[in-house]
């Protein structure tokens, strides 16, 4: 752990209710004893830099025997991330990838021009009853790199940078904020953190990024005297100065944002991409099902099922 001074640098309340460009109440979906929360695309903001997908993965119980079941999938044209705070997944991917995430830790998934994953909980897991709660987001790729070849990484939670203030812990997950980088590779210009601010605690957000935006996962915060409780997301004007205060109970919030792209993205089911032939070309390649000398491939391990085109 390290303290960081430019947590805590003056630390005004500063901005407005102005400040705030767009508050985003989640979409929530049962998907049978398991609830999603879908933050990002909203209808007034498909993305927070190149943040163009944000799911609140529960909390969720299982009991004995149960758990998530994520069949294989392609994605194009993006990079997937999951942070968990309870809970864990078992992740394996057409790379050959086959890889556990618990709390605190990061899966980096870059999709680029096609990739084929599974998330499902692990056997070990299912032996007694569970929890799961934690946050899934797509970062949409540049032009540049949409065609870019597919890669994954993973980075135990001792190597993300972790930062301490007056009553505050953050730990960076992408990018780089508050003078420190974290160790996944990006490709614009971005961040994205989870802080854990205890009662009155005061967090500046960084001033160096186009973008930016404020999910409170637990607690409440307070913005310019308003106050916003979890499961809202907050999208900020560029340039403001900004300044959240924790709520008398504390809060757990994620910071994102960065450039932005561009221009917009095209989304059909697990596709991001610049142009809908992009995207057609997706399509027809799944449909084809040709796993064996095909653009997608099942992950090793996990072949006996797939999710089909919707």
């Amino acid at each position: 752990m390290s303290w960081n001074p430019s947590l805590d640098a003056q630390c005004p309340q500063t901005g407005d209710a102005d400040s705030i460009e767009t508050i985003i109440v989640p979409r929530a979906r049962d998907l049978g004893g398991f609830e999603v929360r879908r933050a990002l695309p909203a209808p007034r903001r498909q993305m927070v830099g190149p943040f163009i997908f944000f799911d609140q993965m529960g909390p969720a119980e299982f009991i004995t025997g149960q758990g998530i079941d994520v069949r294989p999938h392609p994605h194009i044209g993006l990079a997937t991330v999951t942070y968990l705070y309870r809970g864990e997944f078992h992740h394996r991917d057409s790379l050959g990838t086959d890889q556990m995430i618990y709390p605190g830790e990061v899966n980096w998934m870059i999709a680029g021009n096609g990739i084929t994953h599974s998330e499902r909980t692990s056997a070990a897991t299912r032996q007694a009853p569970s929890s799961l709660f934690g946050i899934q987001t797509w970062v949409a790729l540049p032009d540049d790199a949409e065609e870019t070849d597919a890669a994954f990484e993973h980075h135990g939670k001792g190597n993300l940078p972790l930062l301490e203030g007056n009553g505050k812990t953050v730990r960076l997950i992408l990018g780089n904020a508050w003078g420190e980088r974290a160790p996944v590779k990006t490709f614009t210009n971005m961040f994205y953190a989870d802080a854990v601010l205890e009662g009155g605690a005061l967090l500046p957000l960084p001033d160096d990024h186009e973008d930016r935006g404020i999910y409170v996962v637990e607690g409440s915060i307070e913005v310019a005297g308003d106050r916003f409780e979890s499961g809202k997301m907050m999208v900020f004007r560029p340039g403001d100065a900004i300044t959240v205060k924790a709520g008398d109970m504390g809060a757990r919030i994620m910071l994102l944002g960065g450039d932005t792209l561009n221009g917009p993205r095209h989304i059909w089911w697990n596709f991001v991409a610049s142009s809908k032939e992009k995207i057609d070309a997706a399509k027809e390649a799944w449909a084809q099902g040709d796993w064996a000398h095909g653009r997608f491939q099942l992950p090793p391990g996990d072949t006996d099922e797939f999710t089909p085109l919707p």
